[in-house]
């Protein structure tokens, strides 16, 4: 999956998932242009215009894309992946818990596409890859403001698709199970015991381990790259099998239910 002179935008770059989407699309041939809180540690390849921005504020989203696109001459792809989390039930997250993360997980997404979109309509391979999650269509415990903002994501790169399909844009997105991310790691680190708590999410996938950030990477590329051009309106999930597969329970594990 090649994207030989193109140009990527991908939001939250700096770290995780986003810091892999870089690297693999310069393995891929393209130039990316990074928009995150601090991009400090990205400066010193020409192949990288790293600008600090925040999705929530959309004169630092304009003024972060028009940057890169006058650094590399435009922009041919959009990887929406900055977001925020929370972990809790609806009694837990507070009224301005649910405005943080909708705002920059949901609008962020809304906000930073409308922004780029003048740009990738000049394109003939223009695409845009949100990052969703397995948890926009699988309940998971303490997780009810995070899955109701990638549920959100899903419903909203259905619709983006609808809309763009007759411009030229194709829109999809990616639905990454539970990702080996600095994140979880800071997760992780805040649990009685990290080191239980990391095999139990590891368990919830089919393959027995966690995602890694650069399989949700590859699977980004492969819904930008051009060799795509008739994939739109899809979610892509990349998450050991936890969406489809139901294994039996090991031997006197009961029903697995």
């Amino acid at each position: 999956m090649r994207c030989d002179g193109l140009v990527a935008v991908v939001t939250g770059g700096g770290s995780g998932i986003g810091n892999a989407c870089v690297r693999a699309f310069l393995d891929a041939g393209a130039r990316v242009g990074v928009l995150d809180l601090d991009v400090a540690a990205l400066s010193g390849d020409p192949r990288v215009h790293a600008v600090a921005a925040d999705v929530a504020d959309r004169s630092s989203v304009s003024a972060a894309v028009a940057s890169v696109a006058e650094a590399f001459g435009g922009v041919d792809i959009l990887v929406n992946n900055a977001a925020v989390s929370a972990v809790g039930t609806v009694e837990e997250d507070d009224d301005e818990q649910w405005s943080r993360v909708l705002d920059v997980n949901v609008s962020g997404v809304a906000r930073t596409s409308a922004v780029v979109l003048p740009y990738l309509r000049r394109s003939s391979s223009a695409a845009i890859v949100n990052i969703s999650s397995i948890a926009a269509t699988t309940g998971l415990p303490k997780r009810a403001l995070y899955s109701a903002s990638k549920g959100a994501v899903h419903a909203l790169t259905l619709a983006m698709a609808a809309d763009l399909v007759t411009e030229g844009v194709r829109v999809n997105c990616v639905a990454p199970g539970t990702v080996d991310t600095p994140w979880v790691a800071r997760l992780l680190a805040g649990a009685a015991d990290p080191t239980a708590e990391k095999r139990h999410l590891a368990a919830r996938q089919p393959t027995g381990r966690l995602v890694t950030a650069e399989e949700v990477a590859a699977a980004v590329v492969y819904l930008a790259s051009p060799a795509t051009g008739s994939v739109t309106g899809t979610s892509l999930a990349v998450d050991g099998g936890m969406s489809g597969l139901r294994l039996p329970a090991p031997a006197g594990g009961g029903s697995g239910a």
